[in-house]
């Protein structure tokens, strides 16, 4: 196979966007991209279009990106439920590094603001076997009871999606087995709020503290609504080329793809390896790296759990220990490795299909040194993790790209 390069990265700001079309979006993120490495749009090889909710339906990328002069090439369109994006950049990578194209583009998108607010929440049942799905939540429901872990008197639950009773389970669970606290939760999500207060393409800028987070809204216990990512509209992309691809461009703040890694969901038992885990040590093992070696990462924190049952898996701490890993401050700027300093999903939002390249986005700017405010001094290795859907006890669908500054 061989080598592989992030040249250009763009995105629109996350956020509610109800004003604008699918194609308005996608085109300010490509304009952004392209504009970024100055590669023309004739010279692209591929595409790989990333969408989960569009009702445009099977043509979504030829639709979306023919009125920006994008056509003629191969265009391959990508779900994956929240890692969508990242599979659509998996698949331009390995265009290139088969010696298909020798450049290549992924773009995500997603609407997820309606006026019809229940059929959104609806539109997540999607990401379960929806012939099955009263045993999904069902399995959930017996997660909690066997956590032990009540939900107190004065925590009112609210109106949510299907995803964050998975969450909420798991965590009960690991409550329970660990001791890990609702403040932990909400030290995370105090830090992913707080980066995100610094991008100015984050869907939320406020600052936080822990106790501004626990004193949230609450949604299911233990989670309250800034410990949960927001719905949100945006679209990102990048660009990827290949090493003889690369000596056409001038100047460039090249990036390479060390590993990048899909998984799929499996039966399993409760206590068994789950697909993060899984799917971390072929992404090492393909990097030739290890734990250690990241300096920066984005993890898919679609809750504050999220990101502390993902720092475990990638082995950044031991299983069990993400709490006090994170109250530590190992996942802070200054620390052991800097998670999420996008602001993650909880901050710089989760427009589904884009979010994956939005974490791209996000590393690519790190390792050039282009991160602003939220720059993690000296990062020279970057991890991004991305994970979709449910199957059982684990996700439906996980990507882990591993990137290195190579200039």
């Amino acid at each position: 196979m061989r080598d592989v390069f992030v040249i250009g990265v763009g995105m629109t700001r996350f956020g509610k966007h109800m004003d604008r079309s699918y194609k308005s979006l996608v085109g300010e993120a490509l304009e952004a991209t392209f504009k970024d490495c100055g590669v023309k749009k004739d010279q692209i090889g591929s595409a790989f279009f990333s969408n989960t909710g569009w009702e445009q339906g099977s043509i979504k990328g030829q639709v979306a990106l023919r009125p920006y002069g994008i056509e003629k090439i191969p265009v391959t369109n990508v779900e994956n439920a929240c890692a969508s994006g990242s599979t659509a950049f998996h698949h331009a990578w390995l265009s290139i590094a088969s010696g298909m194209v020798e450049s290549s583009l992924a773009v995500g998108v997603e609407k997820l603001y309606m006026e019809d607010k229940a059929k959104v929440l609806e539109s997540f049942i999607r990401g379960v076997d929806v012939e099955e799905a009263n045993l999904q939540f069902a399995l959930w429901a017996e997660i909690v009871a066997g956590s032990g872990i009540k939900t107190p008197d004065d925590f009112k639950e609210s109106p949510r999606t299907p995803f964050m009773d998975m969450y909420a389970s798991h965590c009960r669970r690991h409550m329970s087995m660990y001791g890990t606290t609702q403040r932990q939760l909400a030290v995370i999500t105090a830090k992913n709020h707080n980066f995100g207060a610094l991008n100015p393409l984050a869907q939320y800028q406020i600052n936080m503290t822990p106790e501004d987070v626990l004193a949230d809204k609450p949604i299911v216990y233990p989670l309250t609504r800034s410990m949960c990512a927001p719905l949100g509209d945006g679209s990102a992309a990048a660009i990827l080329c290949s090493g003889d691809f690369l000596k056409k461009i001038k100047d460039s703040k090249h990036i390479k793809v060390l590993a990048t890694v899909i998984a799929s969901g499996r039966d399993r038992g409760v206590d068994d390896e789950d697909i993060s885990e899984r799917a971390s040590h072929k992404a090492y093992e393909m990097a030739g790296l290890g734990p250690h070696d990241i300096d920066v990462a984005e993890l898919h924190d679609a809750t504050a759990y999220g990101e502390l049952h993902i720092s475990e898996a990638m082995g950044f701490c031991k299983t069990g220990e993400g709490g006090p890993f994170a109250e530590s401050g190992a996942s802070s700027m200054g620390g052991q490795v800097v998670i999420n300093p996008s602001g993650g999903l909880l901050s710089r939002g989760h427009p589904i299909g884009a979010s994956g390249l939005a974490q791209i986005h996000e590393l690519v700017l790190q390792l050039r040194g282009e991160a602003g405010k939220r720059q993690v001094e000296g990062a020279r290795i970057a991890l991004n993790e991305n994970g979709g859907g449910t199957i059982g006890y684990e996700e439906a669908a996980m990507a882990i790209t591993i990137l290195e500054k190579a200039f």
